[in-house]
């Protein structure tokens, strides 16, 4: 038995996944014994100013106490932590992440684009096959696209627009070019039909308010259909009525833009959840570098 715990320092929220894995019979088993999900927005400091606040810092350090405790209960085998665009570009985020080790020492690690990416490939993967396929990973901070074809990643890029930093900020439209070129240029040109992939909170929720189950597509024209029903929404009714997270219901319309346009640009007339993100990946690294130890 392993008991692993995978910790996701996004732009718009922190989690942790403690998962304990088994091998019986010849069949491996992933039991999930804890989520926690916490809202700490640190993209918001971020994209605006540069660093991360001190009220902001004071949660972050208690939230990495209280992990560190869950992890310490549960007696886990092996842990990752990886933090990604928010903490990368904070001015004082390797000064905070420098802290939670010699304070609690937790290990933490700050990921680029790339890394973050391969990550959530490794989760997505079962949910592909030859075909071809654009991934939509949408963030708080930084959006990534990856392109598959026959099993194999050919392409990848990340673009410095996200969520939050697209809520927080005025000066993100020439990523929409960037990332309209990069698609026609590199994707289209295929001349092959492209299927899309998306990874992230907000399209994990249009799955849920369309009805659909983990890996069924999604027609481009039911996202914007949702899109447009949530925009009849206020704040508090969407957290009220359609019982998304505070975080979520303003940032959900702004990276519905991003996925849809994506969509559009790559001709995808439908788009794949498989309700996987990085804390997936994570726990799929940690499983690899740890399955000699199950037998």
């Amino acid at each position: 038995m392993l008991k692993l715990a995978a910790i996701d320092i996004g732009s718009n929220a922190i989690r942790i996944q403690l998962t304990r894995i088994t091998l019986y019979q010849g069949n491996i088993t992933f039991k999930r014994l804890e989520y926690v999900r916490f809202p700490l927005r640190l993209g918001q400091d971020v994209f605006t100013t540069g660093r991360i606040s001190e009220q902001s810092k004071v949660k972050f350090l208690k939230l990495m106490q209280a992990f560190k405790i869950l992890i310490d209960l549960y007696e886990v085998d092996d842990y990752m932590g990886c933090a990604t665009s928010a903490m990368r570009e904070a001015e004082n985020g390797r000064y905070l992440i420098d802290q939670v080790k010699a304070e609690l020492d937790l290990e933490i690690d700050i990921i680029d684009g790339d890394q973050e990416a391969n990550m959530i490939n490794k989760a997505i993967f079962p949910y592909m096959d030859e075909k071809a396929y654009l991934h939509i990973d949408v963030g708080g901070g930084s959006t990534e696209f990856n392109f598959y074809q026959n099993n194999e990643k050919l392409l990848s890029k990340s673009f410095k627009i996200g969520s939050v930093r697209h809520l927080e900020t005025d000066n993100s439209h020439y990523m929409w070019d960037e990332m309209r070129n990069w698609i026609e240029k590199n994707v289209i040109k295929k001349s092959v039909k492209i299927h899309a992939i998306g990874t992230g909170g907000n399209i994990n929720k249009v799955k849920d308010l369309a009805g659909k189950k983990a890996g069924k597509p999604i027609s481009l024209k039911k996202v914007k259909e949702i899109q447009e029903y949530i925009k009849g929404f206020d704040m508090e009714e969407r957290i009220n009525k359609l019982q998304l997270n505070p975080d979520r219901a303003d940032v959900i319309i702004p990276a519905l833009d991003i996925y849809i346009n994506a969509m559009a640009w790559s001709k995808s007339l439908s788009i794949i959840v498989p309700d996987s993100g990085l804390k997936d990946g994570i726990m799929q690294v940690l499983y690899e570098r740890n399955q000699r130890r199950l037998r």
